[in-house]
């Protein structure tokens, strides 16, 4: 490969390959996979605070967001031996897994066309127990009663104020950021303590009061058919092996959205869109506003007073 096509990038303090350069990730904006590359370097310190020491699914795109993509979850071969592996049970087996703990690999999944890691819910050191929840606030889709990204985005806006009211009555400490996509993701830090099949039935039975409080706006029902164009509380994601997109992420999507977390106050903007900052203009926000979710880990709590407030609630 020529020197044009392939470079080494100094990225906390070890060499990091660039090939392609010059290859278009989003066409239509002129965004490079060096742009990429290098956003990722920009974002590495917040960033990593909430991917570290956990075990990355790799959304690759190698000809550009529009072009052929797949996840890839095991660690290919030649990925170098200072990227972090991490072995994780499954069925019938095990799998190796890329763990993402510091910029050098952060920006090493950029050159591999990762466009957007997702991450575990849970930490290597307990891979059973996940010390955060993520409720996914999907509004209706287009033939549901949508009409592209910003389609009853109030209603998103309106269902986190109403799922935080909720979580923090039980005791738990959400926080809340833009998917990059079309909604928004509530994330409710744990202490680690519960497995997963507690967690997860935590989050169903949330948002089955939720829903039961609000049932012409909102819903759990897993069938798009079955929605009559109400948002859905999805909580499908908070089960072993299951992961979310990660914060400050970038997502494949026009313009290159990134996944952004905010502060409450922002939540209540009526302007606010779940696309509303990209690769291009986050740097600047966090240069002027800082990363919202600083300290996140002061907020864990224990989740079984929260289920015995739930369970006292249905009672």
């Amino acid at each position: 490969m020529s020197a044009r096509k392939r470079r080494e990038v100094r990225v906390g303090g070890r060499q990091v390959p660039l090939s392609n350069p010059d290859k278009e990730m989003f066409p239509e904006d002129g965004i490079t996979k060096a742009e990429l590359f290098d956003y990722y370097r920009t974002v590495a310190r917040p960033m990593l605070t909430y991917v570290r020491d956990r075990p990355v699914s790799m959304e690759r795109y190698p000809d550009g967001w529009e072009g052929r993509s797949f996840f890839h979850k095991d660690i290919p071969a030649h990925f170098p031996d200072w990227v972090r592996r991490q072995e994780v049970p499954k069925a019938g087996g095990s799998l190796t897994m890329a763990v993402c703990d510091d910029a050098p690999t952060l920006a090493y999944l950029a050159d591999q066309a990762c466009i957007t890691p997702h991450v575990w819910l849970s930490r290597t050191g307990g891979l059973d127990c996940p010390d955060r929840l993520v409720f996914d606030l999907d509004p209706p889709s287009e033939g549901e009663g949508g009409d592209g990204p910003r389609a009853d985005f109030g209603t998103v806006r309106w269902a986190a104020g109403e799922l935080r009211g909720l979580l923090t009555g039980l005791g738990l400490r959400p926080v809340v950021m833009t998917t990059g996509s079309r909604g928004l993701h509530v994330l409710v830090p744990l202490d680690g303590r519960s497995d997963f099949d507690t967690a997860r039935g935590f989050a169903r039975d949330v948002a089955d009061t939720l829903a039961a409080r609000h049932p012409d706006r909102l819903t759990t029902e897993a069938r798009k058919n079955r929605r009559a164009g109400r948002l859905y509380l999805d909580t499908q994601r908070n089960g072993y092996a299951q992961t979310a997109v990660a914060p400050y992420a970038v997502r494949a999507r026009p313009h290159a959205p990134v996944a952004t977390p905010l502060s409450w106050d922002e939540v209540d903007d009526p302007g606010l869109g779940p696309r509303d900052w990209t690769l291009r203009t986050l740097p600047d926000r966090l240069a002027e506003r800082g990363d919202p979710w600083t300290g996140l880990h002061r907020a864990r709590r224990s989740l079984h007073p929260a289920q015995r407030r739930l369970a006292a609630l249905a009672s």
